[in-house]
Order: structure tokens, then C-alpha cells, then sequence
């Protein structure tokens, strides 16, 4: 049986994906304005969110942030190892265990599908520009993050378990 995991990357995702490249190849042929406007809700859906971006960009996001699991002894995944990360999660929250804590209650307010984000402000945007600390945000449904510099994101609704 495939994993929960496997089964989001295979069938979710790829749906993004696959519907995305077949609105943008319908979108090239499309001759009329209006069936360029027929077409715009397929885009913004799979590229997700209000602006067409790639459908995936979520998605592809988290699949770089997982391992695999460190209890299972097939990799690192849940070990977060010394270094700059580890350093700017200390420095931002106090401690690892502070962090998981404040991110698990600020996602939980996520009322259905959306995303948790560790973020960093960017030079020209963010919450919190001035103390240069690592911060935990959240989007809606597919929307892309586009006020921070994503640096970890976690699919909530179909990984909220």
C-alpha cells in the first residue's frame, strides 16, 4: 500500500500539475478573448491561487522539505541538525520545541484546506522586517506566499494528522 505521502505526491499534486499543463496548452490555442476568459478560473485554481502562478509551487515547496523519517531509520527526517537553521529557529522562538508548539497552534487555526509557513522576511516585505527573526505565518487554500521568503511549508489540510 502506498503511503499518505506517496498517494499526495502521486495522485494530488500530479492532478495539479496535469490540469495546469492542459489549461496552458488550451490557453495557447484559445483564438478569442473569450475562451481565454473561459479558461482563467483552470489557471488560477491549479496555479494556485488569486494570481496564475505554477500549480504546483506549493506543493513542490514541501516535497523539498521532507526526509525520510529518522524513527524509521531510513533517513534524518524530524531531526533538525546544528547549523544555520537550527541556530535562526533558537534565536526566533527560543527553543526547537517552542517552535513546534507555535507552529502547531497558529496551523490549527487553519479552518479547512491552507498552508503553514516558516518564514523569513524579505528585504522589501514581511510582518516584522526589523527584528530579522524567523516567523510563522499561514495562506488559504492554494494561495502562493508571496509576502515572505518561504522557508519551510507544510500542507494542512490533507497533512493535518
Amino acid at each position: 500500500f502506498p503511503t499518505i505521502m506517496e498517494l499526495h505526491h502521486k495522485k494530488h499534486h500530479n492532478t495539479y500539475v496535469t490540469a495546469l499543463n492542459a489549461a496552458e496548452q488550451a490557453y495557447a490555442k484559445a483564438s478569442t478573448p473569450k475562451e481565454r476568459i473561459a479558461l482563467q478560473a483552470a489557471l488560477r485554481f491549479n496555479g494556485g491561487g488569486r494570481i496564475n502562478l505554477t500549480g504546483h509551487i506549493n506543493h513542490s515547496l514541501f516535497w523539498k522539505n521532507l526526509a525520510p523519517a529518522a524513527s524509521e531509520k531510513k533517513g534524518n527526517g524530524g531531526v533538525l541538525k546544528d547549523g544555520p537553521l537550527k541556530n535562526a529557529i533558537v534565536e526566533s522562538f527560543g527553543t526547537f520545541d517552542n517552535f513546534k508548539k507555535e507552529f502547531n497552534t497558529t496551523t490549527a487555526g487553519i479552518q479547512g484546506s491552507g498552508w503553514g509557513w516558516l518564514v523569513r522576511p524579505s528585504r522589501d516585505r514581511g510582518l516584522n522586517p526589523t527584528t530579522k527573526r524567523l516567523e510563522i505565518t499561514t495562506t488559504s487554500n492554494q494561495d502562493p506566499l508571496l509576502s515572505h521568503v518561504p522557508v519551510i511549508g507544510v500542507d494542512i489540510w490533507e497533512h493535518a494528522f
